[in-house]
């Protein structure tokens, strides 16, 4: 009977202190319950729903609060992706880059947080992660965007989840009839912005400080933190911005017409042609017929107007901003064109700007030509249009610091290439190094803890500069220097300005 009564004292005291080590947090819509890392030091909470379910008559509108909840809600596992193709492995992304297989979902506007387990009265500085995925893929569980060394470093560490592809920027034309005023085919980027206000009312009761949020993203996120700097919808939600490898400079986002254009006709692929009908098709079938739906446009209400006439005009929200990109991420997955081939082809579309162009980007044989064709695919998806914001913010009066990252990255886990390849920078800017199965060196890894510690600083402080570092200078439009991420971290000016000023007036005068 003793042993008995010992057994189960024992087995209470075991769930008292389990429940006591439980971290739980007040949100406006209930609690939720986390859990701790193994040494006790970090609270992660997965899977905390910042809006309601968007499936159903709620597929195509604006995001609307979750239902509260009266118990605790257990937050311990990543929600569903959004809904897109199960994804594989290709090019230089391996599985680590890439989402879980599953759950894949509609049903996916959830957010993540890690935050220290150290009472302290000094609310901590937030960051609000982004991913990329062109609009048409990714999530917030890749492990690549783990916080858990971000949160080591007291910072508030948030990744969202927003919708994409079909379910993100769907622009039928009857949506401006029944979306509450916000007749936006831009769901993804609303999504993005309820996040953001969910941070600003909750983030206080994980320790975080709702005036020091900056936000990041990379490639369409890195679109996306371009477009919620632009967009009025998003003011006073953050301060500061880190963008790797995207935004939006060259006029180049589709229009409302156009995006209800192609919405309808895809609606007819289907044989339907109402809101209503297309509602009720199941998102397996909406997938299986692709029509190019995806992406920011011009809706005049997330966008009043294109991005770039927005920081034109200064109407831009005003943020320290920290952008760059990576050498190698020319995506180019077919065969180059031979040197006749792209000279012509650069002449047709550049017209009397081609020559110059030829200069910095040339043709003489099909080798060289094969590699301007790479360099161009870079600077005019990436590089360009980081340069471009870097150019106008300093004009408008923000603090801007530039970054290139070189970084010989091994693109297999056999070590077989190299390359600093779209991408590649994530896991090293945010010391997630140990979630990537590549033959890494020490170099990489104090590389890694050289780049996050700059990330760290500045979404502290706006200054990556500090702890030893290597001097990172302000960015200016004359002087043009940047950080360069590499074997050896240093600054130093960035190289091809000239081709990059150089090909963002012939693509503005080719419009």
């Amino acid at each position: 009977m003793r042993r008995v009564f010992l057994l189960l004292l024992g087995l209470n005291l075991l769930i008292i202190s389990t429940i006591a080590q439980t971290p739980i947090a007040e949100t406006q819509f209930g609690k939720v319950s986390g859990m701790l890392t193994p040494d006790g030091k970090i609270k992660v909470f997965k899977g905390i729903p910042f809006a309601s379910p968007p499936v159903g008559d709620l597929r195509w509108k604006r995001p609307i609060p979750p239902t509260p909840w009266k118990d605790v809600k257990v937050c311990t596992t990543f929600s569903a992706s959004p809904m897109q193709p199960k994804p594989a492995p290709f090019f230089v992304w391996s599985e680590e880059y890439l989402i879980p297989t599953e759950p894949i979902s509609e049903d996916c506007l959830y957010l993540n947080v890690w935050t220290s387990n150290q009472e302290n009265k000094k609310k901590k500085p937030v960051l609000v992660w982004i991913y990329g995925g062109g609009f048409s893929s990714g999530g917030s569980a890749c492990p690549i965007y783990d916080g858990e060394a971000f949160a080591r470093e007291d910072i508030v560490f948030v990744s969202i989840n927003y919708r994409v592809g079909i379910f993100g920027f769907y622009a039928h034309h009857e949506i401006d009839k029944n979306n509450d005023g916000l007749g936006s085919g831009n769901f993804g980027i609303l999504d993005q912005i309820e996040a953001l206000k969910w941070v600003k009312k909750n983030i206080a009761n994980f320790g975080g400080d709702p005036e020091n949020v900056t936000i990041a993203g990379q490639s369409a996120g890195s679109m996306s933190v371009n477009c919620l700097v632009a967009t009025p919808l998003a003011k006073g939600l953050f301060n500061k911005a880190i963008a790797e490898s995207g935004a939006n400079f060259t006029r180049g986002n589709t229009s409302k017409d156009q995006a209800v254009e192609a919405s309808d006709k895809y609606a007819l692929l289907f044989g339907k042609s109402t809101l209503e009908e297309m509602r009720k098709i199941p998102a397996e079938e909406l997938l299986k017929k692709t029509a190019g739906i995806r992406g920011i446009y011009v809706d005049r209400i997330v966008l009043p107007e294109h991005v770039l006439d927005i920081f034109l005009n200064k109407n831009e929200n005003k943020v320290t901003l920290l952008t760059g990109w990576n050498q190698d991420e020319g995506i180019s997955m077919g065969k180059p064109k031979d040197a006749a081939s792209f000279t012509n082809e650069m002449k047709v579309q550049y017209k009397a700007n081609a020559e110059k162009l030829l200069n910095f980007y040339p043709g003489r044989s099909d080798q060289e030509a094969a590699a301007s064709q790479k360099n161009l695919a870079r600077d005019m998806t990436f590089g360009m249009q980081n340069f471009a914001w870097s150019n106008i913010a300093v004009k408008n009066g923000s603090k801007v610091f530039v970054y290139r990252f070189k970084k010989l990255v091994p693109e297999d886990k056999v070590g077989s290439k190299y390359s600093a390849f779209h991408t590649g920078e994530v896991p090293y800017a945010y010391n997630n190094l140990k979630f990537v199965n590549r033959p890494f060196t020490n170099a990489d890894h104090a590389l890694a803890k050289t780049m996050s510690q700059y990330w760290i600083n500045f979404i502290k402080t706006g200054n990556p500069n500090g702890n030893q570092l290597p001097s990172w200078p302000l960015y200016t439009k004359e002087g043009k220097n940047i950080m360069i991420f590499d074997e050896v971290t240093k600054s130093g000016k960035l190289e091809d300005g000239d081709a990059l000023l150089s090909l963002q007036t012939a693509v503005t005068k080719n419009k």
